[in-house]
């Protein structure tokens, strides 16, 4: 079973969130059912890629960064980060109480060891703190895990 792993920007716009839907269901329905997604489930990419993954028969496992993390995300994400934790056939939990940027960062790191492709809903765009996407993707690159962009083109954010 091919295990993808998400990456990616929170609060798209939503031409941008509708391109990158398209683009993940694509690759998902290029792979077939037999497919493990890993996401941290949060708004943008990475609720986007679990729900694709659920829709196209896919298995989805969350990783939770931290205890706290449901906290940290906007209130109106939280019944679909719920139903996605609930649909998950395996929840990995890190051992973070609070939702910083070092617990992300961990989590970026966990879905690359855990997967064989990891899926980047990047801009190209320099780092805005730790933890965030091209953090990742540098990490994942430094791991040799194959990396595939997803950004529509001329999209910003």
């Amino acid at each position: 079973m091919r295990r993808l792993a998400i990456t990616g920007h929170r609060a798209l716009p939503p031409e941008v969130a509708r391109a990158v839907d398209s683009a993940l269901r694509a690759r998902l329905r290029d792979l077939g059912p037999h497919v493990t997604g890993l996401s941290c489930l949060a708004d943008g990419a990475d609720a986007l890629f679990a729900r694709a993954v659920l829709d196209t028969g896919g298995t989805l496992e969350a990783v939770v960064p931290a205890e706290r993390y449901r906290d940290g995300l906007p209130e109106w994400h939280r019944e679909t980060y719920d139903a996605l934790l609930a649909a998950a056939a395996l929840v990995h939990r890190l051992p973070y109480v609070e939702s910083t940027s070092h617990a992300h960062l961990e989590a970026g790191r966990h879905l690359v060891e855990h997967c064989d492709e990891l899926l980047a809903v990047w801009d190209g765009c320099p780092p805005r703190g730790p933890g965030g996407t091209a953090d990742i993707v540098d990490y994942a690159r430094g791991r040799e895990r194959h990396v595939t962009v997803v950004w529509p083109e001329g999209a910003t954010r």
